[in-house]
């Protein structure tokens, strides 16, 4: 707070409450989660929403995070293990190490279909120097291997997992030991990978958009309607605590913050809050906490805009006729194409609308403040 750039902070704050960004990533903990293999911590920015490429040193011994890539993402859904385990543990991890090796089939495709690429392909990438400075005719096959690219191991549904298994919440201590268990596991399988193919395999926390629905019908079509696990038309992202679960901010970023340091390819947490234009001071203690606790967090805020009657606030969800839609609470406008809704889609800002899924999971999201 004495610092000289603390009004800095101050504006953030107050951007923050108003219109949901900046970001914040907590240089002290990234450190401390980010050490390469001169044993030191660096700090640099995601790449897309989460993606945070896992530490690299060139061949001069410099760490290199700009201008790097990835291969590209399969996602596995722990919500069909758990589900197809019926709560027998030794059944669990057998289905749990089968669907291991059909992703990482799954990823060796991405990196097969990569292999042989000519800068030609993409000259701005490749030869202009976005991400290589190639000679026309070379391959990218180089850059491949040997952690200048990453290809990432994705999952889906870590709370519904735990739930459908052992009946508790990541919210429990039961629930928390068996979630951390099988983000460690998906870890040994990352590693395994990287050290047979000298390829910088990592573990991602998949934003789902839209496959939030997709995951949840395909469930709901195998195992019917479960409570707790499929009664719902999404399911959870990543390792978050479930957006309906009663936990305040604090509580929330601190349990979540020890699945973080388990994903490294790229992770992010949110807290709901309510208009905090006029408690700037509680933003400012959000923030203060994320630095001390968590790696990379956000604060989600409502802002919303009718163009039918002005009004400026929270654009509500209601059900009508088993379908999900946008009203303005002012003066009943259901047009999408008169109104901008802007809300956090798992990191992403989106503001075209979402199918019936995810504009569920929007509606039932808790104030965590």
């Amino acid at each position: 707070m004495n610092s000289k750039y603390y009004y800095l902070t101050e504006l953030a704050a107050k951007c923050t409450a108003k219109r949901m960004v900046p970001d914040y990533i907590s240089e002290k903990i990234m450190l401390q989660n980010k050490v390469d293999k001169n044993g030191n911590g660096n700090c640099y920015t995601c790449m897309g929403c989460r993606s945070f490429l896992t530490p690299f040193v060139d061949e001069e011994g410099k760490p290199k995070y700009y201008g790097r890539f990835n291969q590209g993402v399969v996602t596995v859904n722990l919500v069909d293990i758990g589900l197809s385990a019926e709560k027998d543990m030794n059944k669990f991890w057998q289905i749990f190490d089968e669907r291991m090796e059909l992703c990482h089939r799954a990823l060796q495709c991405r990196h097969e279909r990569l292999t042989g690429t000519l800068s030609d392909a993409a000259p701005i990438l490749w030869q202009y120097g976005a991400l290589l400075r190639l000679k026309k005719g070379e391959t990218i096959d180089k850059y491949l291997h040997g952690g200048y690219s990453t290809i990432s191991l994705g999952y889906a549904g870590l709370w519904e997992c735990v739930y459908s298994l052992i009946g508790k919440k990541l919210t429990e201590p039961e629930g928390e030991a068996l979630g951390l268990e099988i983000m460690k596991k998906l870890n040994e399988y990352t590693a395994k990978w990287k050290a047979a193919e000298n390829m910088d395999y990592s573990l991602y926390g998949t934003p789902l958009e839209s496959t939030t629905y997709k995951f949840a019908k395909c469930l709901q079509k195998r195992f019917g309607i479960v409570e707790g696990v499929t009664d719902r038309n999404y399911i959870t992202n990543s390792y978050h605590v479930h957006v309906t679960e009663e936990i305040d901010a604090f509580d929330k970023l601190k349990l979540e913050a020890k699945f973080q340091s388990l994903s490294p390819g790229g992770a992010i947490s949110y807290v709901e809050v309510p208009d905090m234009q006029d408690n700037l001071e509680a933003v400012l203690s959000v923030m203060r906490f994320i630095y001390d606790n968590i790696m990379y967090a956000e604060l989600n805020t409502k802002s919303d805009f009718c163009h039918e009657c002005g009004f400026d606030g929270q654009i509500e969800v209601v059900e009508e006729n088993g379908k999900l839609e946008w009203v303005c609470p002012n003066c009943g406008n259901r047009n999408t194409e008169k109104m901008n809704v802007a809300r956090r889609t798992c990191g992403y800002i989106g503001t075209q609308f979402w199918n019936q899924g995810r504009t569920q999971e929007i509606k039932e999201r808790v104030l965590h403040l």
